[in-house]
C-alpha cells in the first residue's frame, strides 16, 4: 500500500506496526521541512505510545514547537510532523483545532488503541478510507487499496451518473463501494471495536443576507492586503527550491508579485499553453507579469499528442476525471519539478472573491424576465454552432439556456458537462441499478447553511464545498504529486478565507467588476494589462484536438463495438455525439474528454486491482 504511493514520497519510506498487530501505519516522504533523517515518519512522541503520518505543511509549527517546549516536550527535529505528535499527547484529536495548514493526518494512539484521522480545512490534501468488516484502511490515494484481496474493488453504479453530470464524483463518495472521503474540516476516530465517530471542525461562514459586518472600503482594502500578504509570507518557509505557477490570470500574478517583494532572490516562475488555439493561451499574459516581477520564467507549449498522457491522469486520479485542464496541470507541474520542489499557487482567488464569470452571471439572470430568457434561448438555438466553447456566441447559448431556471438548477447547469441529456446518455437498465439522480445532491448537506445567504453568497458557499475541493483541488494535488512536487495555495488560507467570507457582497463583485476589492488592494502592483482582462480559466481546446489529430483515436475509442462503456451508457446516444462533433452542428469537446476517459478506466481497472498479495 505504502509503495503505491512512491511518486508522492521518492525521497524516504517508513512503516509501523502495533506490538499487537491490529493497526499499521506507512509514509512516503518528500523532504520539505528538515530533510535529516530525524524527520522521517511514521513520527513517534516521547514514549512512543503515539505515531503520526502526516502529509502537508504546518504553517504555524514554528510557535506550536515554541508552546510545547516551554511546556515541557523535547524535541529531535525540527519538523512540523513532530509538533503534532506532542500536541495530540496535550490535547487528543482536538489538537486538529490548532493547526493552521494544509494536511492528511494519522495519529495511532497505543494506549487506546484508536486510530484519528483529520483532513484541512479547505481539502486541499486527500484522504481516502476503505470501510468493511473487520478492516479499516486509509490512504492520500485510493490506488492503495488496489490489488489486496482483503480490500475487493468494485464500481458503485450509483456514482457513475454524478461523474456524467459534474465531471467528477462529489464528495464523500468515491467510484468504488466502500471507499469514502474524509470530507474537508473533519476529523475521525476510530476506535478497536469498530466505533467510527466524525465530527466537523471548520466550516466556512457566509454571513446572513444583510447581516454582513460593517466594513470601511479603506480599512477592507487594507485588511485583505495584509492577509494575502501574510499568507504568502508563511508559505515561503522551505528547505528545498521554491517556485510558482504563473497563468497570467489576476490571483497568481498577485502571489507572484508579493513573493517578489518578500524573497531575496528571483522568483522561479511556470507557465503553459497550448499550440493552435489563442482562446486557451494566457501565456502572453503570464510573460508580462514575469517580466515585471523579474522572474526566471520558464513556458511550455501543448500539443494535441500530450493526450497519450491519458493513461497516466487516469491512474494518478484513480479513475476518470472529467476536468480536461489536468492535463496541462500535470506537464506544468512536471516542468516546475525540474527546477522547485515546492510551488505557490493562486486557487483559490476566484473562490473567495467571485471570480467565475458565472457567479456575476447568476445574478444577471435574476434579474432576467423568465419569458425574455426564453425567446433568446430559441432565437439563439437557431443560429450555426460557435467555433469553440470560449467563443461569446456559446457563452449566450450557455447563459440564456439556463438563466430561466430555479438559481440552484442554473448553476448546477452551468457546470455540468451532461445535463439535460444526461437521462439519454445512461442505459435505462443501468439507471435502474443506479438509482434515482438528484441534480442538486451536491448541496444537500449544506442546504440548511445555505438558507438565508445572499444570492452570491449561496453561490460562493456552494462552490466552495463542491467544486473546490471536488475538481479543483483534486486537479491540483494529483497533478503536483504525481511528480513529486508539493503545491502550497496562499488564497486558501484558513485566516484569509473567514475576512473574506465575512465581508459585504459588493466588494467582491460591484456591478460587472469581479475580485473588485482584490482589484483595488493590489492596483499598485498588477500590470494593467493583466488588471483589466477578464478571467479566461485554465481549459483545453480538446473539440479541436477531437476534430483534428486525435479524430482517429477518439472514434476508434468510442465507436468500437466492444467498448466496455456500452453496458453502462447507450451506445447509439454517444455514436450520435461523435457524429455530430465531427460535423460541426454541436461542440462537444467536454462531453467526448470525459466518455474518453471514462472508457480507458474501464479498461485499465481489471489491471490496476489484479491481487498483489
Amino acid at each position: 500500500m505504502r509503495d503505491r504511493l512512491a511518486h508522492r514520497g521518492p525521497d524516504s519510506c517508513g512503516a509501523y506496526r502495533s506490538p499487537d498487530g491490529g493497526a499499521a501505519l506507512g509514509f512516503r516522504r518528500l523532504r520539505i521541512i528538515d530533510l535529516t533523517a530525524n524527520a522521517n515518519q511514521p513520527m513517534p512522541s516521547e514514549d512512543g505510545a503515539v505515531r503520526v503520518v502526516f502529509n502537508g505543511e504546518i504553517y504555524n509549527f514554528r510557535e506550536l514547537r515554541d508552546g510545547l517546549q516551554q511546556r515541557g516536550h523535547r524535541f529531535r527535529s525540527r519538523s512540523d510532523t513532530e509538533a503534532i505528535a506532542h500536541l495530540y499527547e496535550e490535547k487528543g484529536a482536538a489538537c486538529v483545532d490548532d493547526l493552521d495548514g494544509m494536511f492528511a493526518i494519522a495519529i495511532w494512539d497505543e494506549r487506546a488503541s484508536r486510530l484519528v484521522l483529520a483532513r484541512d480545512r479547505a481539502g486541499k490534501k486527500p484522504l481516502f478510507y476503505y470501510h468493511a468488516d473487520g478492516v479499516f484502511a486509509f490512504a492520500s490515494e485510493m490506488k492503495a487499496f488496489f490489488g489486496r484481496r482483503d480490500l475487493p474493488i468494485e464500481i458503485d453504479p450509483a456514482a457513475i451518473p454524478y461523474y456524467f453530470l459534474h465531471g467528477y464524483v462529489p464528495g464523500p463518495r468515491t467510484f468504488y463501494k466502500r471507499v469514502f472521503q474524509v470530507p474537508p474540516g473533519t476529523r475521525m476516530t476510530i476506535d478497536a471495536d469498530g466505533r467510527i465517530d466524525a465530527d466537523t471542525y471548520w466550516r466556512v461562514e457566509f454571513p446572513r443576507a444583510g447581516e454582513a459586518p460593517e466594513a470601511a472600503r479603506d480599512g477592507a482594502i487594507a485588511g485583505v492586503r495584509a492577509r494575502v500578504t501574510r499568507a504568502v509570507e508563511k508559505r515561503l518557509v522551505s528547505d528545498v527550491p521554491l517556485g510558482a505557477f504563473l497563468s497570467g490570470g489576476l490571483d497568481s500574478t498577485i502571489v507572484v508579485g508579493v513573493m517578489s517583494r518578500l524573497m531575496a532572490e528571483p522568483v522561479k516562475t511556470f507557465s503553459i499553453g497550448f499550440e493552435g488555439d489563442t482562446a486557451y493561451d494566457e501565456t502572453r499574459y503570464a510573460r508580462i507579469a514575469a517580466e515585471r516581477f523579474r522572474t526566471e520564467h520558464t513556458e511550455f507549449r501543448v500539443a494535441p499528442d500530450a493526450v497519450d498522457l491519458i493513461d497516466t491522469l487516469l491512474w494518478h486520479h484513480d479513475g476518470p476525471f472529467g476536468d480536461s485542464s489536468a492535463l496541462p496541470t500535470y506537464l506544468v507541474s512536471k516542468l516546475a519539478r525540474a527546477k522547485v520542489t515546492v510551488v505557490l499557487t493562486g486557487d483559490g482567488g476566484d473562490e473567495l472573491f467571485a471570480g467565475y464569470r458565472r457567479f456575476r452571471a447568476s445574478i444577471a439572470a435574476g434579474r432576467l424576465p423568465r419569458a425574455l430568457a426564453g425567446a433568446a434561448d430559441a432565437a439563439l438555438a437557431r443560429l450555426p454552432p460557435p467555433r469553440h466553447e470560449r467563443s461569446r456566441l456559446a457563452e449566450a447559448r450557455r447563459f440564456f439556456h439556463a438563466a430561466a431556471a430555479p438559481p440552484d438548477i442554473r448553476m448546477t447547469m452551468w457546470n455540468a458537462v451532461f445535463f439535460d441529456d444526461l437521462a439519454a446518455l445512461v442505459r435505462p437498465d443501468f439507471a435502474a441499478a443506479a438509482g434515482p439522480i438528484d441534480v442538486l445532491h451536491y448541496i444537500r448537506a449544506e442546504e440548511r447553511r445555505l438558507d438565508g445567504l445572499s444570492p452570491l453568497s449561496r453561490l460562493l458557499h456552494a462552490n466552495f464545498t463542491s467544486y473546490l475541493p471536488d475538481d479543483l483541488l483534486v486537479k491540483l494535488d494529483r497533478a503536483t504529486m504525481a511528480n513529486a512536487l508539493e503545491a502550497r495555495s496562499p488564497f486558501l488560507d484558513r485566516e484569509l478565507i473567514e475576512y473574506a467570507a465575512a465581508l459585504p457582497d459588493g466588494y467582491k463583485l460591484a456591478g460587472s467588476r469581479s475580485k473588485a476589492i482584490l482589484r483595488d488592494a493590489f492596483s499598485d502592483l498588477v500590470p494593467p494589462e493583466i488588471a483589466a482582462r477578464g478571467k479566461m480559466g485554465f481549459g483545453v481546446p480538446v473539440g479541436a484536438w477531437f476534430r483534428g489529430r486525435l479524430r482517429g483515436y477518439m472514434r476508434d475509442l468510442l465507436l468500437a463495438p466492444d467498448a466496455r462503456y456500452r453496458s453502462m451508457l447507450s451506445g447509439e446516444h454517444v455514436d450520435r455525439l461523435v457524429a455530430r462533433h465531427l460535423e460541426g452542428s454541436a461542440n462537444l469537446g467536454p462531453q467526448l474528454w470525459t466518455l474518453v476517459c471514462f472508457e480507458r478506466w474501464l479498461r485499465l481497472l481489471p489491471e490496476w486491482t489484479r491481487s498483489r498479495n
